[in-house]
């Protein structure tokens, strides 16, 4: 018979196959990626034998190093995204990350050193103990939430690596802000570059829909400035329709399908976007009914982060997930409650 830790890995891949080929936005797909890597590792690291205990040894200290060196990161890329990108409320995000994590870890020291440092007899043990159960509850929430994030961070990558097919009938390109009313941002000619791409390596050239309404700082409409870009670019003007009334992430997608549905549908779409962004638009393209596979264009290494950690927050507003993220904290937080302040 099998050994279950082998089954295990087996089981979640192909579960997360199914669960992918019906459906690639599912928010299940995230825990199911999670869980295939996590028995994938643990059953490589229990075929390696006689080196099983320096490879868990390795890995231990891999997660300590990352642990100890992810929250400076996040503070330095939260630094780095103000100096470049301004202090608006979503280039603080990594910043403010970063600081929680560091909170958390430093609440977890303290909660394990303090009971060991304070003596019974001294008066403000009975303080220094409620501090410390504090520090564990912070401690535990912030390492909970911060393995959500993990887990979504994992399958927006996996999305990005995953191969699929160029066979497309049309191409969404989402639009995005333009600079001084008119010019194009670096963001959004790499998203422009990526459909160009497509279209070029597609056997039967799809036509292309630029999407994107007029802001009230803006000149022209995010869509008529794709569509000049992409006619420099040597795109025949017959192979795009835009799409400008757009103001949403969601209304590019609904006013797009409508332009397909108009010209008698669609059997394979593509919607291109930036790479953290592409999760999120297919969720909203399972809304709308609108078959379509995801293909992320590139994104600045330092502005990546804050990015999905925006995408991160947008998809647990949705109620059923903030319910569910909650829910789960709930969950871990009892038995912590229970062994803190057990019923008598």
């Amino acid at each position: 018979m099998l050994n279950p830790v082998y089954l295990l890995p087996v089981a979640f891949w192909a579960l997360l196959g199914i669960s992918f080929h019906q459906d690639r936005s599912r928010y299940r797909n995230c825990y199911l990626l999670f869980f295939a890597l996590f028995f994938s590792a643990i059953a490589l690291t229990y075929a390696a034998g006689p080196f099983r205990g320096t490879i868990v040894a390795l890995i231990a200290w891999g997660v300590l190093l990352t642990l100890l060196i992810v929250p400076f990161f996040l503070v330095w890329n939260g630094i780095l995204m103000i100096r470049r990108e301004g202090r608006s409320l979503g280039n603080l995000l990594s910043l403010g990350l970063g600081l929680a994590v560091g909170f958390g870890e430093v609440a977890a020291f303290l909660a394990v050193v303090m009971p060991e440092t304070a003596g019974e007899s001294w008066d403000g043990a009975n303080y220094l103990f409620q501090i410390s159960r504090l520090g564990m509850f912070v401690s535990v929430s912030v390492f909970y939430f911060s393995m959500a994030f993990v887990v979504f961070m994992l399958y927006c990558v996996f999305l990005q690596i995953i191969p699929h097919k160029r066979d497309f009938d049309y191409v969404i390109i989402h639009g995005a802000g333009l600079l001084d009313g008119d010019r194009m941002s670096k963001l959004l000619s790499d998203r422009l570059d990526k459909a160009i791409e497509v279209y070029r390596k597609d056997p039967t050239p799809p036509v292309l829909i630029p999407s994107g309404g007029q802001g009230d700082d803006e000149t022209i409409s995010e869509a008529e400035a794709m569509q000049r870009y992409l006619l420099e670019k040597g795109i025949p003007a017959d192979h795009i329709i835009k799409e400008d009334q757009s103001a949403t992430t969601f209304e590019n997608l609904k006013n797009s399908k409508a332009i397909i549905d108009a010209r008698g549908g669609s059997t394979y779409t593509a919607l291109v976007s930036s790479n953290y962004h592409v999760y999120r638009a297919l969720r909203y393209c399972r809304k709308l009914g609108l078959k379509c596979v995801g293909i992320g264009s590139h994104v600045a290494f330092y502005y990546w982060p804050s990015a999905l950690i925006r995408e991160f927050i947008a998809v647990h507003a949705e109620k059923k997930h903030l319910i569910m993220l909650l829910a789960g904290w709930v969950l871990l937080m009892l038995p912590l409650y229970f062994a803190y302040f057990p019923v008598s």
